[in-house]
């Protein structure tokens, strides 16, 4: 999980580092077609039969909501403080538990709405609506963050039949014709160190994406989420360094509060899910068996 947090944070700084001489539709493209790229030797681990599916709407729907979700959020790491980018990117399990209630039926009790409530608070702290620090700008980041919600509960649905590899392969595969479209309007080719940027940008995201998915194959959610949040101060090492930014006294209060929400949202997920498993059925082995 900390591998993938620093693969995530370096893919920010390369995003913002293309962003000085690219669109964001192009920065969106790159990412997605070397990210394919990278994805491949799954390929070459499962062969060609892992492309194979019966659930090919999903998968479009979903490709079509990520992209919509990576535009906005590739938008806001270029034109906002970095700190602030990504402490709205946090928001995203708030919009999941809301997504999961109105998707999925899911259950949600008290305390959990009081700590889906508190990040909101988080949020509102970090955009201070109606303040003249308020940034329209702020409001692209929470968009990415509420179509992220709504494509995890998408890949919690498709993993209920789809192995990971294949979610990880098919969606990179999409993602490149989707992303090439609106790239077209505004092409401009890279030059010079802009093609490492968006190359890395590519590579580090499907290999976060990697090794993400598997620390939650074989460790407890909340025990990751916090180390997710890791990927803050090293944004905030790199955005002061590289780009002269100070981190805003208003954007760490209102990130502590989303990460404090999180961070309770993951360990009661994680209780209730070992307390049905502690209370399943089991099924007696007959004898021979």
């Amino acid at each position: 999980m900390l591998g993938s947090t620093a693969f995530f944070a370096l893919m920010v700084i390369t995003i913002r580092l293309a962003s000085e001489s690219l669109h964001t539709f192009e920065i969106a493209f790159f990412r997605s077609f070397f990210g394919m790229l990278a994805a491949l030797p799954l390929l070459l681990k499962h062969g060609p039969g892992l492309l194979r599916t019966q659930q090919m709407p999903r998968y479009i729907v979903r490709c079509v909501l990520g992209t919509l979700s990576m535009f906005c959020g590739f938008w806001a790491i270029g034109h906002l403080p970095l700190a602030q980018a990504v402490s709205l990117s946090y928001s995203t399990p708030l919009f999941v538990t809301i997504a999961a209630v109105l998707w999925l039926g899911e259950q949600v009790r008290v305390r959990r709405w009081s700590a889906v409530i508190l990040g909101f608070i988080g949020v509102l702290v970090i955009v201070r609506p109606g303040t003249t620090e308020f940034s329209a700008g702020s409001l692209v980041a929470v968009s990415a963050a509420i179509i992220s919600g709504i494509v995890a509960i998408q890949i919690k649905q498709l993993a209920y039949t789809e192995p990971a590899d294949r979610i990880v392969i098919l969606t990179t595969i999409l993602w490149v014709p989707l992303s090439l479209l609106p790239a077209l309007w505004v092409w401009e080719w890279p030059h010079g160190i802009v093609w490492l940027w968006v190359v890395l940008a590519g590579v580090l995201g499907t290999g976060g994406h990697m090794l993400w998915t598997r620390a939650l194959k074989l460790g407890e959610v909340s025990a990751l989420i916090p180390i997710s949040f890791m990927q803050l101060p090293i944004v905030v090492v790199f955005g002061y360094f590289l780009f002269g930014e100070a981190l805003d006294r208003w954007t760490l209060l209102g990130a502590a509060i989303i990460f404090s929400a999180n961070g309770y949202i993951a360990h009661r997920e994680a209780s209730l899910a070992r307390r049905a498993a502690s209370t399943a059925p089991t099924i007696a082995a007959k004898p021979g068996n």
